[in-house]
């Protein structure tokens, strides 16, 4: 279902990144949501595993989409991203091969979409999600610093908010990413349903996983 080239394409590019972004950033930064996708995506390349490539889909496709956006915006307005997402692209005290290894964001989100067509969409995958990207989002709230605001837990594109309570901070910021994921999920099943790859529960088929 998904070919050897592009797994090991995958592979040999990870074995890249990790101990690039482990010497530059340290493994706290592994707790990005984008970073789970991107490593949670190879494994599910491998295993061919619908519900995990549905997963994921779901937990950063919408997200992924913004840093695209932002970044897409950001060259054309000469380096100036309107949403801030993208700002330590632009930063010279990133090592440039940092920055060009952080480009996977653009091709994540349709990688992502690709797996999923491949293998199909598995209806469950939302509720499969939801409670583990809330206990990560809990967790980058402990392990965070203010300097360092991992999915945004103590506030926006990393810098600390002071505006209301961290708690009632991270509160806000579950809530909306549980909205995001629901739209997501909603968009999933409407797009993939159109062209016929939702897969009900209990349907196996040739190359799919075992339930």
């Amino acid at each position: 279902m998904i070919p050897l080239w592009f797994k090991l394409v995958y592979l040999a590019f990870l074995m890249v990144l990790v101990p690039v972004y482990l010497a530059e950033y340290g493994p706290l930064n592994f707790l990005w949501l984008s970073n789970i996708a991107l490593l949670g995506g190879c494994m599910a390349a491998w295993l061919e595993s619908r519900r995990l490539a549905g997963m994921l889909l779901v937990a950063v496709a919408v997200l992924e989409m913004g840093w695209v956006v932002d970044f897409v915006l950001s060259l054309v307005l000469l380096g100036n991203p309107p949403f801030g997402t993208v700002d330590y692209m632009y930063d010279p005290a990133t090592p440039l091969h940092v920055r060009l290894l952080s480009l996977y964001h653009l091709p994540l989100p349709f990688v992502l979409i690709w797996m999923v067509w491949r293998l199909g969409y598995d209806p469950r995958v939302w509720r499969n999600w939801v409670p583990l990207g809330l206990i990560l989002l809990l967790i980058s709230y402990v392990l965070s610093t203010p300097e360092d605001s991992v999915n945004w837990a103590l506030g926006p594109a990393g810098h600390p908010q002071e505006w209301v309570a961290p708690e009632l901070w991270i509160g806000f910021v579950m809530i909306s990413c549980v909205i995001v994921w629901w739209l997501t999920h909603r968009l999933a099943l409407w797009g993939f349903g159109r062209a016929g790859r939702v897969v009900q529960p209990g349907h196996r088929d040739a190359g799919s996983e075992t339930r």
